[in-house]
């Protein structure tokens, strides 16, 4: 396919995502499946269009002062892809291009709005309803981190102590160019290559023995300030498809207990097949959602409970930029709710003197800190650690202010997707 012809196909899955509210990977799946003409290559970079566009669709759509899916394309090969506008018009002009530019498409490419007088949520690229979030958790780097959030992601993985060690897999992966990730001593990532893609890894032999996992260095140090030991007795009372659960068997050296249980029985299923591959099944029991009631043996019996609760993911919109345009304010309200009551029932299980680890991939207070402070008000035999104190795992610390007890990871600061950690201590 042309570069122009690319283009097109961009437009037209924007307009079906837009028009029918779809998620974005799912509208791209779709098209891929009915157009069997285009190969991998096509697909790829049709897709970095899309996402792209979506990743930045307010401050691309302030440029060009429209944002429809036309706009918002010819916006990205103008601003982002860096072609001159007569390549932009000799794009759209070729067979299956996107058509020729008018005379005040032109005149947008040519002469754009400029972004400096642009509302602090159109330079960061984040639903304006949400800027006082953004303010109350990052202040003055509000914009940078909004920016941050709307560039693509590196590609992080955790190699799996029980199979292999970091430096094993670094050099199994070695013709992909890894760096060591700063802060999880796991942790190898991978940029994209000269066509603008990442590796594909999990086609790898080693991927397949159980060697490493793709996980962002943000959820590793999410699982890594769980301080877990060998023998000790674990829950993991919301383990979806099992990433945290497998680099705490890892942490555990395959010694001990955890259970594993989530709301959804098709996010936890992958559980079996990787905590196989992993070599950690036997460490690992699985309870899906209609044996819950079997959970209630563990009362006041586990050293540590992870909470890593359902939220809005607006940590992770580097990789679903979707999701912060489809995000409202009574989903958040909802997640709030949903957040605040597993928080409740996870208290019954603490063992005194145990941990309760409250883990979010958000950069929202109602969801992060403002959660933690209101749980505290309800249970006053719960005391908020200091994330610092349980961090002797970590290769080095993140930056983050001195006075607050909980992490916030985020991609401007630390390279990671947008984390909360908070390490909550029952008293004995």
């Amino acid at each position: 396919m042309t570069p122009g012809a690319r283009a097109a196909a961009a437009i037209d899955i924007l307009h079906d995502i837009f028009r029918h509210h779809r998620p974005a990977l799912q509208a791209l799946g779709d098209w891929g499946r009915t157009h069997r003409f285009a190969g991998s290559g096509d697909r790829a970079a049709i897709g970095n269009i899309v996402l792209d566009v979506l990743r930045q669709r307010s401050s691309l759509g302030w440029r060009m002062d429209s944002d429809t899916p036309r706009a918002l394309v010819l916006g990205w090969l103008r601003f982002i892809a860096g072609h001159e506008v007569r390549e932009i018009d000799r794009m759209g002009r070729v067979r299956h291009g996107f058509g020729t530019l008018s005379k005040e498409e032109r005149r947008r490419l040519e002469k754009p709005r400029g972004l400096d007088d642009a509302p602090a949520w159109v330079r960061g690229d984040y639903p304006e309803w949400l800027h006082e979030h953004f303010s109350t958790a990052f202040g003055g780097e509000a914009v940078a981190t909004g920016q941050e959030l709307a560039r693509r992601a590196p590609l992080d993985i955790r190699a799996n102590t029980l199979r292999a060690s970091r430096d094993d897999v670094a050099r199994e992966l070695a013709r992909h160019h890894p760096a060591e990730t700063p802060f999880s001593p796991w942790g190898l990532r991978f940029g994209e290559n000269e066509r603008g893609r990442l590796p594909h890894l999990t086609a790898e032999l080693g991927f397949q023995r159980g060697d490493f996992e793709v996980q962002d260095e943000g959820s590793q140090v999410s699982a890594l300030l769980c301080h877990a030991r060998p023998g000790e007795q674990v829950l993991d009372l919301c383990a979806g498809g099992g990433g945290k659960t497998l680099a705490l068997a890892s942490m555990m050296k395959g010694k001990g207990r955890i259970i594993a249980h989530d709301a959804e029985l098709a996010r936890l299923s992958p559980l079996v097949e990787r905590a196989r591959r992993a070599g950690a099944e036997d460490i690992i029991d699985i309870v899906p959602p209609h044996e819950k009631n079997s959970l209630q043996t563990l009362r006041e019996g586990m050293d540590l409970v992870l909470v890593d609760a359902p939220c809005s993911g607006a940590g992770t919109w580097r990789r679903r930029p979707d999701a912060k345009w489809r995000l409202k304010p009574q989903a958040l309200q909802r997640h709030v709710r949903s957040q605040a009551q597993l928080l409740n029932e996870a208290t019954q299980f603490v063992r005194p003197g145990g941990r309760l680890v409250y883990v979010t991939c958000s950069v929202l207070p109602p969801e992060n800190m403002d959660q933690v402070t209101a749980f505290m008000q309800r249970h006053e035999d719960f005391t908020l650690g200091v994330w610092r104190d349980h961090a002797g795992h970590l290769s080095t610390l993140p930056d983050a202010p001195a006075d607050t007890p909980a992490l916030q990871l985020a991609p401007h600061r630390h390279g990671t997707d947008g984390f909360f950690i908070a390490v909550l201590r029952r008293c004995a």
